[in-house]
């Protein structure tokens, strides 16, 4: 398998001074299918026939889970930032690495796998689990493209974030 991390750029002091952006343009670019089919392995064969649809975070968790959830046959269901789904919505606010935010996703039901394409606080990851529950979802997994590993051993509600890229 390709080392999928050569081909993320870092990017000092953005979007502010002192954070490194991993940028996956390139690597999504150049390495697309191979990212989806790692991000892929996350799951065995006998969790994804259990996944209802995968829910993508805003902005660059979309690109990632709706490439899985049409992989494997799924839904997908967006997580946005406020004031972009037509109502009515649950939100939830959230701390940012650098800032705050408030998520919302429509309701429903269903076993999901939730996607981001970067944890590093954990921050945003726990808000989206918490909101996929107080819109009616069972969270099942939870997937990463990259772990920055800021936090030693994230954990939502005693489930891990499987990641194919570690920092």
């Amino acid at each position: 398998m390709t080392d999928l991390k050569q081909f993320i750029r870092d990017v000092a002091d953005f979007p502010q001074p002192g954070i490194v952006f991993r940028d996956i343009a390139p690597l999504l670019r150049s390495h697309f299918e191979p990212t989806i089919d790692a991000m892929s392995g996350l799951l065995t064969a006998g969790e994804w026939g259990r996944i209802d649809a995968v829910a993508g975070i805003e902005s660059r968790g979309f690109m990632l889970g709706a490439a899985l959830a049409l992989k494997h046959g799924k839904g997908f269901v967006p997580i946005r930032k406020k004031g972009k789904l037509p109502p009515p919505v649950v939100s939830i606010p959230y701390q940012l690495e650098y800032g705050e935010g408030v998520l919302e996703m429509q309701q429903g039901s269903g076993r999901l796998l939730l996607i981001d394409d970067v944890l590093a606080t954990g921050g945003t990851l726990a808000a989206a689990a918490d909101l996929c529950l107080a819109a009616g979802y069972q969270v099942d997994a939870l997937g990463v493209l990259i772990d920055l590993n800021l936090i030693k051993d994230f954990r939502w509600e005693s489930q891990p974030a499987r990641t194919v890229i570690r920092y």
